[in-house]
């Protein structure tokens, strides 16, 4: 296969998996304290492979955790994916992370202002 067939090839992978896109809101609960965390990510695979390596790592994967992971550890958090979305053709990835804001929002009056980190 030539550079130029190669990197055909690879832009259009590239551009076919920007079409199928899926993001959504995740939860990350402290099963020790109650306490939850709701954040987004434009690629929601990528978010909890992420989190699962940190917390194989035992290394934080949010600031906002910081405190509590340290003093209790990587075991009590856990993380559910509470809500995906796919990315349409048409939005731009800035639209798409806007999209997403909404939703976490919405996912935030879910719980009480306390419980939340």
């Amino acid at each position: 296969m030539t550079d130029k067939e190669t990197k055909k090839r690879l832009i259009n992978a590239y551009k076919e998996r920007a079409q199928t896109q899926t993001g959504g809101v995740y939860l990350i609960h402290n099963r020790a304290n109650g306490r939850v965390l709701v954040d987004i990510a434009a690629d929601i695979a990528a978010a909890v492979n992420r989190f699962n390596f940190t917390k194989q790592m035992n290394t934080c994967v949010n600031a906002k955790l910081t405190k509590d992971w340290a003093h209790y550890s990587s075991v009590v958090f856990e993380l559910e994916v509470a809500e995906t979305m796919d990315k349409s053709e048409k939005q731009s990835p800035a639209e798409f992370l806007e999209d997403l804001q909404v939703l976490k929002k919405m996912w935030q009056e879910k719980f009480e202002p306390a419980v939340l980190y």
